[in-house]
């Protein structure tokens, strides 16, 4: 009997990108730790036999010193998709032009990188709108992946903003940071948006807890595990067990900060489970990834969209910005 299906992904947030949200100086000097973390992660998963989706942001693409490294992750035999420019989080309050212009610096960029066109995208902070989807339609993208549906997203944006650095204006730029409450009447499972204009695009969500609608990627796996391994394997089994039962195949989502620690980049301390040694982390993310291989065939985002159809679940159609 085949295993119901699963996503992987990886958004390749930089260094500096995660500077800028915080709203700490020097982010404009483009900091990055991309020649240590992509590596890292290419041989664990070679290891581990899982092929994901690195998301990649554009202006990381941009940088000769990067265009190897992220060649080489097309190189041994992964997926890449777009993750905007800029990787600003306040996407959602550009105009209809200015996100087109967003998308198409990132796919130029990410091209001239890899040498391959990108065709998916994730908003930087989960962040998107009805013109968002519209742009990427008529771009001919296969699906976006920005709905992260969860009732805690004004939680996750309070600690953010209390850990950071930020202007009164730099907060209402982001006040929007990881959506707001209405994110978790969306649904788990993947369904199509029906746009204004007449076109459709598949959405895949981050997958949280069904029922509960409590993130469990490994970020959240990772925070846990400093307070007790014990807590947070139930956590993990827990959260599978009710994507078991309500039929939900899981898109599993990946950060760079889920292998690196506070010691290879003090800069970014401020972020949950920073404090935790990499060799704790590295055992969080092989057990995890381990026990979603156990129930499910993981595949990265444009294999598992193929897969949707090739098993032919039933895809619901959403009017956009509608749950």
């Amino acid at each position: 009997m085949n295993k119901p299906l699963a996503s992987m992904s990886l958004d390749l947030d930089d260094q500096w990108s995660y500077m800028k949200v915080h709203g700490d100086d020097g982010w404009d000097l483009y900091p990055s730790y991309l020649d240590i973390v992509v590596p890292f992660f290419l041989d664990l998963l070679d290891e581990m036999d899982i092929k994901i989706t690195f998301f990649i942001v554009g202006q990381d693409a941009v940088f000769e010193k990067n265009q190897k490294i992220l060649k080489s992750i097309i190189d041994r035999g992964h997926e890449i998709g777009n993750h905007s420019f800029h990787h600003e989080s306040w996407l959602k309050t550009y105009t209809k032009e200015k996100i087109e212009k967003e998308i198409i610096l990132a796919e130029d960029a990410i091209l001239k990188a890899t040498g391959q066109k990108t065709r998916c995208f994730r908003g930087p902070g989960f962040s998107w709108s009805n013109d968002l989807l519209e742009v990427l339609a008529k771009r001919d993208y296969i699906f976006d992946a920005s709905i992260l549906p969860t009732y805690i997203s004004p939680l996750m944006r309070r600690y953010y903003f209390w850990k950071s650095k930020l202007s009164k204006e730099e907060r209402e730029s982001r006040k929007e940071l990881f959506g707001s409450f209405k994110e978790g009447f969306y649904s788990l499972k993947p369904f199509n948006w029906k746009l204004e204009n007449g076109s459709s695009l598949l959405e895949i969500p981050v997958t949280t807890i069904p029922v509960f609608k409590i993130p469990f990627h490994l970020s959240y796996l990772i925070f846990i595990s400093g307070f007790s391994m014990l807590l947070m394997k139930a956590y993990l089994n827990f959260s599978l067990l009710m994507c078991k039962i309500t039929k939900t195949s899981p898109s599993i989502l990946l950060h760079p900060l889920d292998l690196i620690s506070g010691d290879k980049v003090p800069q970014l301390a401020f972020f949950p489970g920073m404090n935790l040694p990499t060799e704790k982390k590295i055992d969080v993310f092989k057990y995890t990834l381990n026990r979603i291989k156990k129930d499910f065939e993981v595949l990265p985002m444009l294999n598992f969209a193929d897969g949707l159809i090739r098993q032919k679940l039933n895809i619901k159609d959403v009017p956009a910005g509608k749950s």
